[in-house]
């Protein structure tokens, strides 16, 4: 007589077994997904930020990553010096800068504050 375990196990042994990369190809997938929708963007944004921070000369209007609005007066290998105000200057980390305000906007802003 055939007992119950021995009966219910797998037949044949093709069953249990579902290929060798057929098994990873969902985590495979998966980190495609993450790399061209998460890390790739992130990376050219980086790869963005340290062109315009290696190309910051002085005169240049900037804000900060504290939203800090002025013009580049000193710079040097990790400091700049930034004027915000008439005879006001701070220095700030080359890393803070955030983005460099185009001449247009200035012109924008000007003509907001003349209104």
């Amino acid at each position: 007589m055939i007992s119950t375990a021995y009966a219910m196990g797998q037949a044949g042994g093709q069953a249990g077994q579902a290929g060798g990369i057929a098994g990873f190809l969902p985590i495979i997938i998966l980190f495609a997904i993450f790399y061209f929708l998460l890390i790739r963007p992130q990376q050219k944004k980086a790869k963005e930020h340290k062109a315009m921070i290696a190309d910051l000369k002085r005169g240049i209007r900037i804000v900060t990553s504290g939203g800090i609005y002025g013009t580049i007066q000193s710079i040097d290998d990790t400091t700049i010096g930034l004027e915000i105000a008439e005879k006001v200057k701070i220095k700030i980390s080359r890393g803070n800068v955030a983005a460099v305000i185009s001449d247009a906007q200035a012109a924008k802003k000007e003509d907001k504050k003349k209104k």
